[in-house]
C-alpha cells in the first residue's frame, strides 16, 4: 500500500537478504520509522511489543525470524519456534507460520537450511498478498451490492487495523474497501479507536493515505450510529476463526455484533485461511491475551487509572457465528456454518 505515495509493504528484506524491515507501528501515526530485524530476538521483541501488530503480519515476521535464527545457526529452528512461538498466544498464523516453517525445513542440509528458510518467509509473505487481494475481490461485491440500491457514499464500520499494517499489502477486512475505492465507488469507513492501544488511528494513517473518506469514533459510538441507520454494514479481520465460525478478534468487536444484529445491520469478517484454526470447533476453546494494565492506566505516558486500582486488560474476545453474517475468505464469502466446507474440511 502507499507510504507518501510510495507502494510499500508492512514488511520487507533487505538488499543485502538478511535483514528484515518492519514498519515501526507503535510511532504511527506521527512518524514513519522503519525497524531492522537482524536476529531471531528482534522478530520476537517487535510481535511482543507490538513493533508490528495483525495476527497475518504476526505469522510473516515469525517465519522471517525462524530464517534470521538460522543465518546464525542451522540447528536453531527448534529454539526460535519456541522463542517465537511464545510471543503471543491468541493469533493463530503464528504458528501456523511456524508450523509452515518446520515442514519446508524437513531433510534440508544444514548448509542450505538458511538460504531455504528467507526463500519459504518471502513465499510466506506473497501467499499473503495474494490472499488479502482475493479477500478484496470478493468482499467488494458487498460493498457494490449496497451502492447499487442508494445515494451516497457507503458507510462501513470497522474495529481494530485490519488493513495492510495487519498484514502485508492490502488487508483483510480493508481490502474489499480499498477495492471498492479503486472502482470509483464512494466509500466512507466509520473508524472505531479501539482502545486500549487505539489501532484505529492506524487504520485512519492507511485510509488517509489511500485518500479515503473516514472517521475516528469512539468505540462505544458504533451502536448509537447503527441504531440511527449510519452504518451499511461492519467488515472487522480476525486473529482466530474456529472451524464452525466463532469469531476471535480485538477486544470490542463483540459488542459491535451484538449491535449489529439488534439493527439489522450486516456483520462480515474477513478471514484468510491461515487464520482458520481448523482444530477447534469453538471459540470458548481459544486462549485470550491478557496483557499489561499498563496499557489501560497509562495514556501517552500520562497515568489515568490511580495505582491503587485494579486494571484488567483482555486483548480479544470471541464473537459468535451465529452473529456473523458471512465470513469473507479468498475463496468466497459464506455463511458461517459453510466455512469449513468452502476448504473441504467438512
Amino acid at each position: 500500500m502507499k507510504v507518501d505515495g510510495t507502494w510499500r509493504r508492512a514488511i520487507e528484506l533487505a538488499q543485502d537478504g538478511r535483514t528484515v524491515r518492519v514498519l515501526d507501528q507503535r510511532r504511527l501515526p506521527y512518524e514513519i520509522a522503519w525497524v531492522a530485524l537482524t536476529t531471531v530476538e528482534d522478530a520476537a521483541i517487535a510481535i511482543r511489543d507490538m513493533t508490528i501488530r495483525g495476527a497475518p503480519l504476526i505469522g510473516a515476521t515469525a517465519a522471517y525470524g525462524v530464517a534470521l535464527a538460522l543465518a546464525v545457526d542451522p540447528d536453531g529452528a527448534e529454539r526460535a519456534c519456541e522463542l517465537l512461538g511464545a510471543t503471543r498466544p491468541t493469533a493463530i498464523n503464528l504458528r501456523w507460520a511456524l508450523g509452515e516453517m518446520t515442514a519446508a525445513l524437513a531433510g534440508v542440509a544444514r548448509s542450505e537450511r538458511a538460504t531455504t528458510a528467507f526463500a519459504h518467509a518471502a513465499k510466506i509473505c506473497d501467499d499473503d498478498v495474494a490472499i488479502c487481494e482475493a479477500i478484496g475481490r470478493h468482499g467488494v461485491g458487498l460493498i457494490r451490492d449496497v451502492a447499487s440500491r442508494r445515494s451516497g457514499p457507503v458507510h462501513v464500520l470497522t474495529h481494530c487495523n485490519a488493513g495492510w499494517l495487519a498484514t502485508v499489502d492490502w488487508g483483510t477486512a480493508l481490502a474489499p474497501i480499498y477495492r471498492a475505492h479503486e472502482e470509483g465507488i464512494a466509500v466512507h469507513v466509520w473508524v472505531d479507536e479501539t482502545r486500549p492501544r487505539n489501532q484505529g488511528l492506524l487504520t485512519a494513517w492507511e485510509l488517509a493515505q489511500h485518500g479515503i473518506a473516514h472517521t475516528v469514533i469512539a468505540d462505544n459510538a458504533g451502536g448509537h450510529l447503527m441504531q440511527r441507520h449510519e452504518v451499511d454494514l461492519c467488515i472487522v479481520g480476525t486473529d482466530r476463526t474456529t472451524r464452525n465460525g466463532d469469531v476471535c478478534n480485538k477486544i470490542g468487536t463483540y459488542l459491535k455484533a451484538l449491535a449489529a444484529r439488534e439493527d439489522r445491520i450486516p456483520f462480515y469478517v474477513a478471514a484468510p485461511s491461515p487464520s482458520i484454526d481448523w482444530t477447534l470447533t469453538s471459540g470458548a476453546d481459544i486462549p485470550i491475551e491478557e496483557r499489561s494494565g499498563d496499557e489501560v492506566r497509562f495514556v501517552r505516558g500520562v497515568e489515568v487509572v490511580p495505582a491503587s486500582t485494579r486494571v484488567a486488560n483482555p486483548a480479544f474476545d470471541v464473537t459468535p457465528a451465529a452473529l456473523v453474517t458471512g465470513i469473507i475468505t479468498e475463496r468466497g464469502v459464506v455463511a458461517p456454518a459453510a466455512l469449513a466446507a468452502l476448504f473441504g474440511r467438512s
